[in-house]
């Protein structure tokens, strides 16, 4: 979807967010994984939002620090990956059609799998380094269990639950002895 697009609306236009509400949910998540978004999204089963207003609650506030501290190194990741990746630095091309789109996305993809890949070997290879060849062993992963859909007023109610659980595991582990938080 061009740049303009908001960032909720690209999610709900896509393959993605069709899965995360399907039958094929458990092919993207294992049981008790789920996304963090900023407030702009909704919290569902598996997207956990920042609370919009925290409105003064202090406990609000810090699972919202918390989420942009996980943001942050979310940044940080996207920096090292463009670190080895030269070609992600600087990505001048203009999605005109949707072959161009998929293209790059495939591209990006593709850094990523071999990211992944290097730091699972511990090697330090870059991209201007030349070819590694190396075999890999393929893990067996077995499906979770399938669930039915919810319709659209249980799944913000779902998502609202769910963020709260996810808040309270937040905080508790985040709070040092003293009540306060950890990283501040």
């Amino acid at each position: 979807m061009p740049g303009s697009y908001h960032d909720v609306t690209c999610l709900r236009q896509s393959s993605l967010w069709k899965r995360m509400h399907s039958q094929q949910q458990h092919l993207l998540f294992d049981c008790g994984q789920y996304l963090l978004g900023d407030s702009g999204y909704t919290s569902g089963e598996r997207l956990v939002a920042a609370f919009r207003n925290a409105g003064g609650d202090k406990d609000k506030t810090d699972f919202n620090t918390c989420i942009a501290h996980v943001r942050i190194a979310n940044e940080h990741c996207i920096g090292i990956l463009k670190s080895r990746w030269h070609s992600l630095k600087e990505v001048r091309t203009q999605l005109k059609n949707r072959a161009e789109n998929q293209y790059l996305v495939r591209w990006v993809r593709c850094c990523i799998l071999l990211q992944n890949f290097l730091n699972w070997r511990k090697d330090d290879w870059t991209e201007v380094d030349g070819p590694i060849e190396s075999e890999v062993e393929s893990e067996v992963q077995i499906p979770a269990p399938l669930t039915p859909p919810l319709d659209e007023r249980a799944m913000i109610a779902h998502g609202r639950r769910r963020r709260l659980e996810v808040q309270s595991e937040c905080l508790a582990y985040m709070r040092n002895v003293n009540g306060t938080l950890a990283f501040q």
